[in-house]
C-alpha cells in the first residue's frame, strides 16, 4: 500500500520519469524483503533497521555510491510517509550515508572521437540506414551531451532546422533548447531520409528507431554506443553517458562558462557541473608535467 502511494506521488506530483520510478520502486522493494526477515512492515522500521541493510549491502560488495542512491530512495519514501502522517517518526533523520570516494568522469580523449567522426570509415559506419543511425547517436550524444533517455524520446517535430538547435524534455520534464551545427543537422537530415525509404509500417514520431521503426530502448542505444566507442577507447566504460562526460569536459576545455555547461545539461544546480573541473585540473597538470622543465 505504502509503495502503491508513493508511487502515484512519484508520478503524478513529481512527474519523474518511469525509468526512475522504476528504480525507487526497485530499492523499496529490496528494503522491504530484507526487514520482512525480522517480520516488520514499513511502519514498523526503525533507524538501526536501516543501518543494518545499509551494512549488509556494503558487505555484499555493494559501491557506496549505489548504497547511497537507495538510502536517497528511503529519505524521500519516508519523508512522503511522514508527510502524510502514515508513520509518527522518519527513521531516515537518524542515518547517515557512507562516504563515497571521489571519482573522475570517465570521457573519450577528444582527438580520437573527432578523428573517428571526421572520417569517412565504412568499417565503422555503413552508408545504410544502421550506420547512418549509428554515427547519429554518436554525433547527438557527443555534440549535445543529452542523456541516453533525452535521446530515445527525441521526436522529429522537436529538430529545429531553422534555428540549428534541438528541443529536450529532461528530468522532472524540464525542457531546454540546445543549439547543434550545421554538420549535425545534414546528418539528421540524411538519416530521416533514409528512416523514410525504410517504409516502415508504423510512421514513430520518434527520431531514432530499431530495424523496425519501433521506439528504441536503453540497450539498445547501449550496444551501438559501445560497439562504436570499443574502436577509439579501452576504458571499462563506453557507454552513452561517457559522451555526455566527454561533451562537458571539451566544452570546459575550451573555455566555456561552468554555468552555460549547467544549462546544456539541465543540472538542478552547479555542483553537479563542478565535477568536470576536476577533469580539466588533471589535464592541466599533465599538460605542465610534459611542458616545464622541471615538470
Amino acid at each position: 500500500m505504502f509503495i502503491a502511494h508513493f508511487t502515484k506521488f512519484l508520478q503524478f506530483e513529481k512527474r519523474y520519469s518511469p525509468h526512475t520510478v522504476t528504480a525507487y520502486q526497485k530499492d523499496l522493494k529490496q528494503f522491504y524483503a530484507f526487514i520482512k526477515l525480522s517480520e516488520l512492515d514499513f511502519g514498523d522500521v526503525l533507524h538501526i533497521h536501516v543501518r543494518s541493510w545499509i551494512v549488509e549491502l556494503l558487505d555484499q560488495g555493494i559501491e557506496a555510491k549505489t548504497v547511497n542512491r537507495k538510502i536517497s530512495t528511503l529519505r524521500s519514501f519516508y519523508k512522503f510517509l511522514h508527510r502524510q502522517n502514515f508513520i509518527q517518526v522518519n527513521p531516515m533523520l537518524l542515518v547517515q550515508a557512507p562516504r563515497v570516494p571521489k571519482r573522475l568522469p570517465v570521457t573519450i580523449e577528444e582527438e580520437k572521437i573527432n578523428s573517428m567522426l571526421d572520417t569517412a570509415n565504412s568499417e565503422i559506419f555503413s552508408n545504410d540506414f544502421s550506420g547512418i543511425r549509428s554515427r547519429l547517436i554518436i554525433e547527438l550524444l557527443y555534440g549535445t551531451g543529452i542523456r541516453s533517455s533525452e535521446l530515445i524520446n527525441l521526436k522529429e517535430h522537436d529538430i529545429d532546422m531553422y534555428g540549428h538547435q534541438i528541443k529536450v524534455l529532461g528530468k522532472r520534464n524540464k525542457e531546454r533548447i540546445i543549439p547543434i551545427n550545421s554538420s549535425l543537422l545534414e546528418l539528421i537530415l540524411q538519416y530521416i531520409e533514409s528512416k523514410k525509404s525504410q517504409n516502415f509500417n508504423n510512421n514513430s514520431v520518434f527520431l531514432i528507431v530499431t530495424n523496425e521503426g519501433n521506439i528504441a530502448y536503453p540497450k539498445f542505444i547501449y550496444r551501438i554506443v559501445n560497439s562504436i566507442l570499443s574502436y577509439i577507447s579501452t576504458n571499462d566504460k563506453k557507454s552513452p553517458h561517457v559522451l555526455r562526460h566527454t561533451f562537458a569536459t571539451s566544452l570546459l576545455n575550451h573555455g566555456a562558462e561552468l554555468n552555460a555547461i549547467k544549462e546544456l545539461l539541465g543540472h538542478a544546480s552547479l555542483a553537479a557541473t563542478q565535477v568536470y573541473t576536476h577533469n580539466s585540473v588533471e589535464r592541466l597538470k599533465l599538460i605542465y608535467k610534459q611542458a616545464h622543465p622541471k615538470g
